[in-house]
């Protein structure tokens, strides 16, 4: 819980009577009143009442593409980025933070078929989530130990470009503002900005999902828009089950935000009941997750097609070298 101290106190009272009038009532804040605002709740200078109080109504009115780019700004200014040096690739962020409900979690196979592309790859989200299973989970069964400090990172990054890093030890101050779903049951802001992080100086590519299509414009608008915020670029897609990898059973349109600009990459294709079946994991379990990845990564099984489509078009975009145009892979 917050321990403000008196002369650090931020009053939110205006910024709740103008964010806090329900869904039709309720008003946007200037960037500056934002960036201000979610700074004080980062430095946890909000008291407990009012912390609540902007959390439920952002939950309600929604942030605008303006709202987010200046939240997002505190958000960057609140943590040390990870330092990835020169190299053939730039280096790719995948935020995990939903883990596997129903299907697979496929993430932790998609960051170290990257990596063994030779593509310097950040996972960073959670470890534990009641009721699914989390990326945090699977690297653990494929015995790849969680970074607990941002010399970890950058080191593991160096010798097997892939890492893991909890939200705690990236950016501890916005994982006290994820524990808020805890307090209050839903989730806040805070879910929405970790997944458009960038953790990387220089800038990285970042895998941007959404699960809501309105969330789709907002995050669109967001990177065309904010040149700041879009620093690296980022490739926005409907998420599997929350989470940045690609849907097995059905290519999904991605959109590759950078410079202004917004590139469909790919076009989303429905599934088909004669669809050839996919190899997956038996069971969505960790264990069995892993021993599956651990097969593909072997060659003892296929990756699935819209996931190596995935690496491949990813692949291309941070390779440093000139490659061939981006359009119709």
């Amino acid at each position: 819980m917050t321990d403000s101290h008196a002369s650090d106190a931020f009053p939110c009272a205006r910024f709740i009577k103008e964010i806090g009038r329900g869904p039709h009532g309720a008003r946007a804040l200037s960037a500056d009143d934002t960036f201000a605002l979610y700074r004080a709740m980062l430095d946890a200078r909000v008291s407990d009442v009012e912390l609540g109080a902007v959390l439920i109504a952002y939950r309600l009115k929604g942030e605008t593409a303006d709202e987010l780019a200046a939240m997002l700004a505190a958000a960057q200014a609140s943590f040390e980025p990870v330092r990835v040096p020169d190299g053939a690739f730039r280096a790719v962020s995948i935020p995990s933070y939903n883990g596997a409900r129903k299907q697979p979690n496929l993430v932790p196979l998609l960051a170290l078929l990257l990596a063994r592309e030779g593509v310097p790859v950040l996972v960073h989200g959670v470890t534990r989530d009641p009721g699914r299973v989390t990326s945090a989970e699977i690297f653990d069964a494929l015995s790849i130990a969680p970074s607990r400090s941002h010399d970890e990172i950058e080191a593991a990054l160096a010798e097997r470009r892939a890492a893991f890093a909890p939200i705690d030890t990236l950016a501890p101050k916005l994982a006290r503002l994820l524990a808020m779903r805890g307090v209050l049951g839903v989730r806040n802001s805070t879910h929405t900005l970790v997944k458009i992080l960038q953790p990387f100086a220089p800038a990285g590519l970042r895998l941007v999902n959404y699960t809501h299509p309105p969330y789709r414009d907002s995050l669109a608008r967001l990177f065309n828009d904010h040149p700041a915020a879009s620093a690296g670029g980022a490739l926005l897609a409907r998420g599997t089950e929350g989470e940045a990898v690609a849907d097995t059973r059905r290519q999904v349109q991605v959109d590759w935000l950078h410079d202004g600009v917004c590139d469909t990459l790919h076009e989303a294709e429905r599934s088909t009941p004669d669809a050839p079946p996919v190899a997956l994991p038996e069971s969505r379990d960790a264990a069995t997750t892993a021993a599956w990845t651990d097969a593909v990564l072997r060659g003892a099984v296929p990756v699935p097609d819209t996931v190596a489509r995935q690496v491949d078009t990813i692949v291309r975009i941070v390779r440093v070298a000139p490659v061939a145009p981006i359009h119709g892979i």
